[in-house]
């Protein structure tokens, strides 16, 4: 008697564990790349937490489009497409229809994490109402930005969030500045060395990307910075490449991009795809407090991040070799600052030598 009662204790318990797989979590994260790539962690700690079978993101599909199969994250949707802006109605005006696509947005969901409204306000009821109409979800609202007085790695702080909101009864896990939040696939490096060798890159040298740009202006390091840090880098054994955005394109004039093209050769206006491939080619990227540099170091590559008005122990981001430099002058975009250039150029003197011949 007392084994047929373990086994089906065991069959219970299997059953759960199983119920709980088949459930899956999605994240609205309607920021840009540093933001997504910021919250993955979250979306680790919950897809391990609760046993999910799946965690996908509803955002911007240009940041978001590389995560599935690179990541935790299992796919992605984009915001654009799912009719989120009905959901800030006011509650009492907000109504759907039969077969309403809201409904079908949030029904495979168990668990509903967003970025977008604010706790018991019109969007966060309306989205509950929504995702009750198929089943019951749990819905939690997170803030995007840390409080005035917030010490914590911005990371930690969505995930502290959610474990207070959620009522888990598990501590809040530290993120661990080790981690590799993405996976550069052998794809991935294959395209990555033909956009080189497009760029006439010579891929047996060691090679250094800098990426001088940034959604904002003031967290742009002086572009005389990276110009100078090129120039001292170049050599016989190394190639220095120049990776510039649609923003930088746009801000730099004709005297700046003379400039660039003088001191290294540049690669411009790709695709996240392209600059995937070509991160996981390089040996060290150097950049701004930016989506880019967050996912240089996501996927483990030497990134040295110069932070200027934003405070590193809050934005910093996350990979297992990260050198963080913080100039935190008024001058940070306005004039260079050879003492800072210098203290770059030493970081990568080590990996940019070649080891002693045996």
């Amino acid at each position: 008697m007392q084994a047929d009662e373990d086994i089906l204790s065991l069959l219970e318990e299997r059953g759960a564990q199983l119920a709980r797989e088949a459930q899956r979590a999605v994240i609205l994260q309607p920021g840009a790349l540093g933001d997504c790539i910021l919250t993955l962690p979250l979306a680790r700690v919950m897809k391990k937490t609760l046993s999910l079978g799946g965690v996908d993101i509803i955002g911007h599909t240009e940041y978001t489009g590389i995560l599935p199969g690179r990541s935790c994250v299992n796919s992605v949707r984009s915001i654009d497409s799912t009719q989120l802006h009905r959901l800030f109605a006011e509650s009492g005006t907000f109504d759907l229809e039969d077969r309403d696509p809201l409904i079908s947005t949030f029904d495979d969901y168990a668990w509903i994490v967003t970025f977008m409204g604010e706790p018991d306000g019109d969007f966060e009821q309306n989205l509950i109402f929504t995702a009750n109409c198929s089943h019951s979800a749990e819905v939690i609202t997170l803030s995007l930005k840390p409080p005035r007085a917030g010490r914590q790695h911005i990371a930690e702080y969505y995930v502290r969030q959610f474990v207070d909101q959620s009522d888990l009864t598990v501590d809040s896990p530290h993120i661990r500045s080790e981690d590799i939040l993405i996976s550069v696939t052998a794809a991935d490096r294959n395209h990555g060395l033909e956009l080189l060798d497009q760029a006439g890159i010579d891929v047996s040298r060691k090679l250094i990307v800098l990426h001088p740009g940034s959604g904002g202006r003031r967290k742009c390091w002086h572009l005389e910075n990276f110009i100078g840090i090129a120039k001292s880098l170049r050599s016989s054994e190394v190639e220095v490449l120049f990776l510039l955005g649609p923003t930088e394109m746009e801000r730099f004039g004709a005297a700046d991009m003379a400039r660039v093209g003088a001191a290294a050769k540049l690669a411009a206006d790709l695709s996240l795809t392209d600059v995937l491939g070509l991160l996981g080619c390089a040996d060290a990227f150097v950049g701004n407090d930016s989506g880019v540099t967050h996912l240089a170091a996501g996927t483990g590559l030497h990134t040295l991040a110069v932070f200027g008005p934003t405070d590193p122990a809050l934005y910093r981001p996350i990979g297992p070799a990260l050198t963080v430099f913080r100039d935190s002058r008024n001058r940070f975009a306005r004039e260079p600052c050879l003492e800072l250039q210098r203290s770059v150029v030493e970081s990568l003197t080590g990996l940019i030598e070649k080891p002693p011949t045996p």
